[in-house]
Order: structure tokens, then C-alpha cells, then sequence
């Protein structure tokens, strides 16, 4: 089986002071640490259960700069034989769409069975790439998957749904899925793995290797425009009301009566 994990190198944000950028339509990064988007690293790891189980080839494929690497040669110390990296500063990375494009011509040259990504970006969070992947791709998807079964020539999923609800689907092979997180529990790669993944072939892509125009990838081709990021302002107006629950009540009723509430 031949598999492609898409993967992105994002900054951690969970405990840093976020600030806009001069531009107004960018993030200062500059004080950040990045590491692999947490999606991608369950999409990382269930690629390896697979291969696993059934034998098969993991190939990493990533759009981004130089710093990328060490994100890529953790994913194929877990388990992979090979990466792509596609670095142009003239792909517009804001646009899912044509994130989607770039990915599908680097796949596209090869034979595929499974392709994964994460289900979001910890930075964007749009949820759109796989999906518009599968498109580009002309094959069957699955979103927001949370169990993998690899059948003859098929493969069947349980997706999550909203409510608590989950969907059972089954398609042919070649199809696109988009890993959930806690499907698995991803490992820690080896030393003898890191050691390994620094031999391991990574080759690097411009449009030109691709096959792709600018037109069709740059900012000035895009149908979406990002006008501009912000900070929303935090504020609290919560009143605490106190007395017996009685008199609660009727404070409450009043203020619903009089809000046009009631």
C-alpha cells in the first residue's frame, strides 16, 4: 500500500503572547516555537499502524521553508521512507483551495493508495484542505475520521459527526481521509529511527517542478483575500444576583421582562 501523509509545520501558540504583525494580516511568529500540527501527527502515526499491519510505503509530503525539515525527519523517524517538501514563496498558503492544488500535483506523479492529512491546522483551522485534496484528486473522502479499516481494494471509516453522532463509510481505493485527533496515540520516535531519518530521502519542489503556473497558485489568483486579522477585545458584564432563590427568580424574571425576553 501507498500511502502519502500530508503534514505542516505550525507555531505553538497555547501559552504565548499572540500579536499582530505590522501588515495587519499575519501573526508575529517571532517569538514562537513551531513543531507538527497536532492533527497531522495522528495522521502521522495511524499511516505507521497501517504499514504495520499490512506492510506497505509512507511518503511525507509538506509545503513549507527550510525549517520544515526537522517537523518532516520526525515524521520519517516514526516509520517513513521518504518526504516532499515544496518551498516557493509564490504559492499563496492563506488560500486552502490552492494549498489543495499544490499538494494534489506533488501526489499526481506518483501512484497512490491513501492519502491523509490532519483534520485542521492548528494555525488556520479550516478544515478545507483535505477535502478540497480529495477534488483535486478526482477520489473518494472521508472527513473528521476516527477509526481506519484497510480492506481489499476498499477501506471502511467511522467519522465524527456533530451531537455525539458518528457515520460508517465505506469507499474504494484511492481516497483521501482527514485524521481526527485521539484515534490513536501517537509514538515518540526512536533514536535509532532519528538516526535513520537523517539518510532518508527528502527532495525539495518549486512550481516549476510541479508543473504549476503561478497564476495558479499566487495570491492574485486566489478568490479568497484575507482583509485583516484581530485580537478580539475581552470584556465582562456578568452581574452576580444575589438572595433566596425567590428572590433570585423574580430579579431575573424582571430583567428578561423588561429585556424583551419574555
Amino acid at each position: 500500500m501507498k500511502m502519502f501523509v500530508c503534514i505542516k509545520r505550525v507555531p505553538d501558540t497555547s501559552e504565548a503572547d499572540v500579536k499582530i504583525d505590522q501588515t495587519g494580516k499575519n501573526v508575529d511568529s517571532s517569538r514562537f516555537s513551531f513543531g507538527i500540527n497536532d492533527a497531522d501527527n495522528y495522521a502521522v502515526e495511524e499511516a505507521v499502524l497501517i504499514k504495520e499491519r499490512r506492510g506497505g510505503e509512507i511518503k511525507f509530503l509538506c509545503i513549507g521553508p527550510k525549517d520544515s525539515d526537522v517537523v518532516i525527519r520526525m515524521s520519517l523517524a516514526k516509520g517513513g521512507e521518504s518526504a516532499v517538501r515544496i518551498e516557493d514563496p509564490r504559492i499563496n498558503q492563506k488560500d486552502p483551495l490552492q494549498v489543495a492544488k499544490v499538494l494534489a500535483a506533488a501526489i499526481k506523479k506518483e501512484q497512490f493508495d491513501l492519502v491523509m492529512t490532519g483534520c485542521m491546522s492548528g494555525d488556520d483551522s479550516n478544515m478545507s484542505v483535505g477535502v478540497a485534496l480529495a477534488e483535486e484528486l478526482g477520489v473518494s473522502h472521508a472527513a473528521m475520521v476516527k477509526s481506519v479499516e484497510i480492506m481489499d481494494g476498499k477501506i471502511r471509516v467511522r467519522r465524527e459527526l456533530e451531537g455525539g453522532l458518528s457515520e460508517v463509510v465505506e469507499m474504494f481505493l484511492p481516497a483521501v481521509i482527514t485524521i481526527q485527533t485521539g484515534i490513536n496515540v501517537p509514538r515518540y520516535a526512536p533514536v535509532r529511527g532519528i538516526r535513520e531519518a537523517q539518510k532518508k530521502e527528502l527532495k525539495v519542489l518549486k512550481l516549476e517542478d510541479l508543473g504549476l503556473a503561478e497564476t495558479e497558485v499566487s495570491e492574485a489568483g486566489s478568490r479568497v483575500e484575507l482583509l485583516n486579522l484581530y485580537i478580539p477585545v475581552v470584556a465582562s458584564i456578568a452581574e452576580i444576583i444575589l438572595g433566596t432563590p425567590e428572590e433570585k427568580a423574580e430579579i431575573m424574571a424582571v430583567k428578561m421582562v423588561k429585556g424583551g425576553l419574555l
